[in-house]
């Protein structure tokens, strides 16, 4: 007896799997692909895979299916709800930060913090897995989305700042990061003097020119899509807009010509956007879109036999449920009941409002009978009529918003046909914002050395380090190399920062010798040389500049130019 306990407690250590592979057991790889679904909970992705098969018996499952192999908790420093800033780059750079901090070093919040966060580090930029994947082992880089360039996610790989908004900060940083690929939104965010870099420097760069990204055969390219984000999938002109699945192909098939590998970061961008604005349509709509940009990208992987691909979310979002609490007998309720509906929108309702806002009045029915699939009520005709922002409403705007209409009513016409979606599906919705569970992890390894079980946002980093033969202290090392404080750099020398001439310029390190001066413009990768400014220092980083505590966090090399 004693004998066959023994042995099936062995049997069961042995088939226990662990939580999270050891990163110096990872088997390293040529390329490595991520790709994040923004803002999806896990209950999004079920949603997603009922509406696929609802729709298309012959799919019961999705691309990623296979793949899926635990989870992650994800989280900002001091926060369990994580903000898409922080929490992707904690899986660049290995540091959870704080609520619109691209990768940068959290400012201290003692008693609050969830891991110990050291407060002279506050604001320092810190490298990213893509940075060093370039600056290390010479792999080309590229980024895929569907927002415009310069947010969250896409920045996290390649820029640095403790407030995402500031677009401006942003951009430069990202044309000046020398990435060799980036397709997406975001035409209007394009500095002339980016796109001047960016061609000067034997780029292709394209602005809502499907055709001119399509032919295009150079290996360094930027297309760009819409001022500002893309079309969700389900709304988007195919003659006007690519696909996320296209984009990944255009950017996987230039990237992998480089002998050294790449590195390729894809995101799908309005999941997260979606369920921000509790639309269900959208946000099966762009998950679908993204799982088949994952297949794309897991089909390249299974064939090159030297890519590795992760998947993972940065955060839940809304907190969707399939049912609520109006819907009687739900576990009565046939796939009929829970899905016909919802699989007859043809818009999601950005889509909706911007159709409605497109026709007369009197021709509203006709687009809900065509792209919905039934008509408003006269309660709902009437709510319609309220919205601040529906241009043809027969109401005057000043005498819209009847408190009455409660339910229905909102100020924003996208609210108003979200509602009208989820009052017509048994799909609920706890909240506008983020979510703190787990999120899924999905991964495939051609060694089958995979991220099993729970994993930590950090590790993840450390994982994602690992697939390319170093560890985190690397990061760490790239930081302090790349991104010293100037004070620190040029303390041997005389330097002065000239303050801003105006609010869209920023301010200017001049730093001086007997011979020599450099000129330090921040969010570039360009250091003038001499008074003039005739030479130019080209950098493998970028400079950053910090108005917080007025910083440039530079190269230490730097120093170097003026003792030669």
């Amino acid at each position: 007896m004693k004998r066959i306990l023994l042995l099936l407690a062995l049997l069961a250590i042995v088939s226990m799997p662990s939580n999270a592979i050891k990163p110096e057991d990872v088997k390293p790889v040529k390329n490595v692909i991520v790709l994040i679904p923004d803002g999806t909970s896990l209950s999004s992705v079920s949603l997603a895979r009922w509406i696929q098969w609802y729709e298309n018996p012959d799919k019961p499952n999705l691309n990623i299916d296979p793949y899926i192999c635990g989870t992650v908790r994800t989280h900002s420093s001091n926060a369990p709800i994580g903000d898409s800033a922080p929490t992707t780059s904690c899986y660049m750079s290995g540091y959870p930060s704080r609520t619109g901090y691209v990768s940068t070093y959290p400012v201290a919040d003692p008693g609050n913090d969830i891991y110990p966060m050291d407060s002279s580090r506050a604001y320092q930029p810190l490298t990213t897995v893509l940075e060093a994947a370039k600056i290390l082992k010479g792999k080309s880089t590229g980024l895929v989305f569907t927002c415009e360039f310069p947010h969250a996610t896409p920045a996290d790989c390649s820029a640095h700042s403790y407030n995402r908004g500031r677009y401006d900060w942003i951009s430069r940083q990202m044309a000046h990061n020398d990435l060799n690929v980036v397709i997406g939104g975001g035409t209007s965010l394009l500095p002339e003097e980016c796109e001047s870099y960016l061609k000067s420097n034997g780029y292709s760069v394209y602005k809502d020119d499907l055709k001119g990204m399509r032919s295009d055969k150079n290996d360094k390219m930027w297309a760009l899509f819409c001022e500002r984000e893309m079309n969700y999938d389900i709304d988007r002109n195919p003659e006007e807009q690519p696909s996320i699945e296209e984009m990944t192909k255009t950017a996987i098939e230039k990237l992998s010509k480089n002998e050294n590998g790449f590195f390729l970061m894809v995101e799908g961008s309005k999941v997260d956007w979606a369920a921000h604005a509790n639309d269900p349509v959208g946000i099966v709509s762009d998950l679908l879109a993204f799982d088949r940009a994952c297949g794309v990208a897991l089909e390249f992987a299974r064939q090159n036999k030297e890519t590795a691909v992760v998947i993972m979310p940065d955060h839940g979002n809304s907190g969707l449920s399939i049912g609520r609490s109006s819907c009687k007998g739900y576990d009565k309720l046939t796939k009929d009941q829970l899905f016909h509906q919802l699989s007859l929108f043809k818009l999601t309702a950005d889509g909706l409002a911007k159709k409605v806002n497109s026709v007369p009045n009197s021709e509203v029915q006709e687009v809900f009978r065509e792209y919905a699939g039934f008509e408003l009520t006269e309660q709902e005709l009437n709510a319609l009529n309220h919205c601040k922002d529906y241009k043809n409403s027969p109401i005057p705007e000043n005498e819209r918003g009847n408190e009455s209409l409660s339910s229905l009513y909102s100020d924003a016409l996208n609210g108003f046909m979200a509602k009208i979606i989820t009052e017509r599906s048994c799909i609920g919705f706890t909240t506008g914002g983020h979510t703190g569970e787990e999120v899924f992890l999905a991964a495939y390894h051609p060694e089958n050395t995979l991220p099993i079980g729970m994993n930590t946002n950090i590790e993840m980093n450390a994982y994602l380090c690992a697939l390319f033969g170093f560890d985190r202290n690397k990061l760490d090392e790239l930081s302090n190399k790349n991104f010293a404080k100037h004070s620190e750099v040029f303390k041997d020398f005389k330097y002065e920062i000239v303050p801003a001439k105006d609010e869209k310029s920023f301010p200017t390190l001049v730093v001086k010798n007997k011979k020599k001066q450099l000129t330090i413009n921040p969010f570039t990768n360009i250091v003038k040389v001499g008074k003039k400014g005739n030479e130019e220092i080209r950098l493998n980083s970028v400079i950053v500049y910090v108005d917080k505590n007025n910083t440039f966090y530079l190269p230490q090399k730097l120093s170097s130019y003026l003792n030669k």
